[in-house]
């Protein structure tokens, strides 16, 4: 298991020196939770559809599979210059890939990798028990663009790898996908819906789908080696 620790820097505000003075890097994201009267309606998104994977359905097993390559091309292609609106940033793979030009559905195609039978077993139960949802972005013609995940326990969620295939992004996809899953979050009972952006910009963006800032949350890790 990689390395990782995560903490609310406002009840806990010594730990950012000692993380920091044991080499870790620290990752501060505005921490936003849910206003579940300002979440903004489900509306419609450019050229393509957004639903929640059904974990009963047939093609449970790849729609999975192409989600953690659509998820692996996204964070290993920072948007930088695109569209603040998909700058996507709460928690990503643990591996990321960096390749060049701009990823579409024929380099998402092939980064696919088969998941296990008890790999997707796992999912399967976890979605049909509300503990586990995966949302995604459907084009007809290009298959799925955009996911994320809601992941629960008891009446709190987090919002989390929320990422859009580089080609596809600029076209409002992340907000509408957000949205999508905080409102099955409601529907699941659940009191409250949380998430972390990866800076100050995206909060912003995030507070356009009815998220309000309340902290600072830390992730720290290893400094990545230099080579």
């Amino acid at each position: 298991m990689p390395e990782a620790f995560e903490w609310v820097h406002e009840t806990t505000p010594d730990l950012l020196a000692v993380a920091r003075s044991a080499g870790l890097e620290v990752l501060l994201a505005p921490l936003l939770t849910l206003d579940p009267a300002a979440l903004v309606p489900d509306l419609p998104v450019r050229d393509a559809t957004v639903s929640v994977l059904d974990p009963a359905a047939a093609s449970y097993a790849i729609d999975l599979a192409i989600t953690r390559a659509v998820a692996q091309l996204a964070f290993g292609n920072p948007p930088h210059a695109s569209p603040l609106e998909e700058v996507v940033a709460i928690a990503g793979p643990t591996e990321t890939t960096l390749v060049t030009g701009v990823a579409g559905p024929a380099e998402r195609d092939a980064a696919v990798t088969e998941l296990s039978p008890a790999v997707v077993a796992g999912f399967r139960e976890r979605a049909a028990s509300g503990g586990y949802h995966t949302a995604v972005v459907v084009s007809p013609t290009e298959g799925i663009l955009a996911t994320g995940a809601l992941m629960r326990s008891g009446d709190v969620a987090e919002i989390a790898g929320v990422a859009t295939l580089p080609a596809a992004r600029g076209r409002g996809y992340a907000s509408q996908l957000t949205a999508t899953l905080a409102r099955q979050a409601l529907n699941d009972g659940v009191h409250l819906v949380f998430l972390s952006a990866g800076d100050d910009d995206v909060a912003r963006l995030y507070t356009k789908v009815g998220f309000r800032r309340q902290g600072t949350a830390c992730i720290a890790e290893p400094a990545t080696a230099q080579l």
